[in-house]
């Protein structure tokens, strides 16, 4: 069997505006805005000083972010799929990929450290709003880790010479949680 046309007489575009290529980011997105994601990204991440008002809004930025991984973006460029199609009419404030990429080029350690309290709150929120791990009221085991990730450039803040001779590397901690009743 021959595919009769050749591959560059075929192409596909969806260019409607009124496609929603992600609605699965609907309920997500509604999940993080009633654990206060937004609210807590406010409140915790100050920018200042930043270049060119890059810590602005920076709970728009931030729940744009999100919305971009949720919806598989592994790069700055990739969050324009937030900016195609009806996505615009379903999400406010959607920031463009260069805004995001100015506002996360701005962060430093201290910042990075900001975000990380919002995580650890935003994560007891989503706990208390999602009962997905059954007999977390009663006992829960926490078992956590400490990795080491290589980073490249003398820049990098938060690196350090550490375990591996001659190599930087950032200790991020990693964190699992199990009940009784969820093994």
């Amino acid at each position: 069997m021959q595919v009769s046309h050749t591959p560059a007489a075929i192409s596909a575009a969806f260019d409607d505006p009124n496609l929603i290529a992600y609605a699965g980011l609907v309920p997500v997105m509604r999940l993080a805005e009633r654990c206060g994601l937004a609210r807590l990204v406010a409140e915790k991440v100050k920018l200042s000083g930043a270049k060119n008002s890059a810590g602005a809004a920076a709970d728009v930025k931030v729940t744009s972010l999100v919305g971009g991984m949720v919806a598989g973006t592994d790069s700055i460029d990739d969050l324009d799929v937030l900016r195609h199609g009806a996505m615009p009419a379903l999400f406010g404030g959607i920031r463009a990929p260069s805004t995001l990429g100015t506002f996360l080029r701005a962060f430093t350690h201290g910042h990075t450290l900001q975000l990380h309290a919002v995580h650890r709150r935003f994560l007891g929120a989503l706990a208390a709003h999602t009962p997905l791990l059954p007999g977390s009221g009663e006992k829960a085991f926490i078992d956590v880790d400490s990795t080491h990730k290589r980073v490249y450039g003398r820049t990098k803040q938060g690196a350090e010479y550490g375990r591996f001779k001659g190599i930087r590397t950032l200790h991020p901690l990693l964190a699992t949680i199990c009940t009784p009743t969820s093994r």
